[in-house]
């Protein structure tokens, strides 16, 4: 395997400088080029994509003030910004340095170079080109999710006095920097207010990167959000941006930051408040610019409650609070919820838009949706593929019976009593995953599962 993950090109006017590296790093790569001429780089980087650039700084005999490399340095930030470019040079100066790393340069080797030090600066190089590629590609996804979600998302459908005031305050906060929590439960639609924040404001063309923190364990905390460099834990073989650095110029959505445990709220806490972050093994702390959006189902008491939640923390995420109401709460607005899904699954499985008999439109309207909009756009999309009817009826749809809509109901069905027994939690607890978790006697993973299984 491979120690070095990507392409590396060596350009220098010197053939043994060309053999010397190729002979170190060969075998150390994944792919190694080399050319003895900086004129060949614009038809070489055309035809062939590089990670990391070895350049050096001078090439005319007798020349040592680095213009040349420094020219071509420029030629590549501004044609290929995505490349690393380490320089070299066998004449070097604290000035000549620093105007290297002010045209861009990632770091500066000395020759003759240490093998041990140049072995070390490429794998920071390449870390560096590895988590450019990984914000690249987040950014282009985003792009893709931003071009695909029209204005009518689904969360936003609806003509109920809450839904519009909740429309009001997104427009007035999101161009502004102002953190934002967002409550509600499960399935409300939580994050498609974050992302629909992040589409309106001066940072949407930059990453968007959503956090489940209760899906991280706590032993993983810092190295997944932090970082880490090469040997700052055992595994640890080699350097590693975190989630929180690639998100940086864009918006960091936290979801379900009520599932983060006391001890890991400081640590985040700190990084909110400085602005920086320390990978793990390292001394130097980077400069950290997001917009933070949190979400989570926990109630507003519980949060209040300083025993669960630290109240400094609270403060810095709740510049603007937006709360989420539950889809029962607004059942004036699930007909047109219903329509929109109907739409869009009907397009989806190229079939003829089916209605739905006055029955069932009533009974979808008054059922309790522990699920809320997630769970209604499961029902539809199930019923259009189970069903090719053009009319739709209650056969098509298994809403199963739920202490909120008929709790005089008995049955002996282990997953209706299962279903029954994770709703009645979850709505016992007000949504909070950790409270629910340990009333049933399950962990939080479990309790996920079961809720995806049942898509609550």
């Amino acid at each position: 395997m491979a120690l070095l993950a990507g392409h590396l090109l060596v350009v220098d006017d010197d053939e043994d400088v060309i053999a010397s590296a190729r002979l170190l790093l060969k075998r150390k790569v994944d792919s190694f080029s080399s050319i003895n001429d900086p004129q060949h780089l614009p038809d070489f980087l055309q035809q062939h994509s590089v990670d990391v650039i070895l350049l050096d700084m001078n090439f005319t005999l007798g020349e040592n003030s680095g213009r040349v490399g420094l020219e071509w340095l420029g030629f590549i930030k501004k044609n290929y910004p995505d490349i690393v470019v380490v320089l070299m040079t066998a004449f070097a100066g604290v000035e000549l340095a620093v105007n290297a790393m002010k045209a861009g340069a990632t770091d500066f080797v000395i020759k003759p170079w240490s093998n041990e030090k140049l072995l070390g600066t490429l794998h920071a190089a390449f870390s560096l080109a590895q988590a450019r590629s990984d914000n690249k590609q987040l950014s282009q996804h985003n792009s893709s999710l931003r071009s695909s979600i029209s204005a009518n998302l689904p969360a936003f459908i609806g003509e109920t006095p809450v839904m519009q005031e909740l429309l009001r305050k997104i427009n007035r906060c999101a161009p502004t920097e102002a953190n934002v929590l967002i409550l509600g439960e499960n399935g409300s639609g939580k994050e498609l207010v974050a992302r629909e924040i992040h589409r309106r404001s001066a940072r949407a063309n930059q990453v968007f990167m959503a956090i489940d923190m209760g899906a991280i364990p706590d032993n993983l905390f810092e190295a997944e959000l932090f970082g880490y460099k090469k040997g700052a834990f055992t595994g640890a073989q080699e350097n590693r941006s975190g989630r929180l650095l690639a998100a940086n110029g864009g918006t960091l959505f936290l979801d379900e930051m009520g599932n983060l445990p006391m001890h890991l709220q400081v640590k985040l806490l700190r990084v909110l408040e400085q602005r920086q972050i320390t990978p793990l093994g390292d001394e130097k702390p980077q400069a950290l610019n997001v917009r933070v959006i949190a979400a989570t189902n926990t109630a507003p008491a519980q949060l209040h409650n300083e025993q669960l939640f630290r109240q400094d923390l609270l403060y810095r995420l709740n510049t603007v609070e937006l709360t989420l109401p539950a889809l029962r709460e607004r059942r004036e607005d699930i007909p047109l919820l219903i329509d929109y899904f109907l739409g869009v699954y009907a397009q989806k499985y190229r079939r003829k838009k089916p209605v739905l008999t006055r029955t069932v439109l009533h009974a979808l309207t008054h059922y309790s949706w522990p699920g809320n909009v997630r769970a209604l756009s499961h029902a539809i999309e199930r019923a259009l593929v189970l069903s090719d009817k053009d009319t739709l009826d209650m056969n098509d749809f298994a809403l199963g019976e739920t202490p909120a809509n008929n709790a005089g109901a008995s049955t002996l069905h282990l997953e209706t009593l299962e279903r029954n027994a994770v709703e009645a939690a979850l709505k016992k607890h007000q949504g909070n995953i950790s409270h629910a978790a340990n009333e049933l006697g399950l962990t939080r993973t479990a309790l996920y599962r079961r809720m995806e299984k049942y898509d609550l």
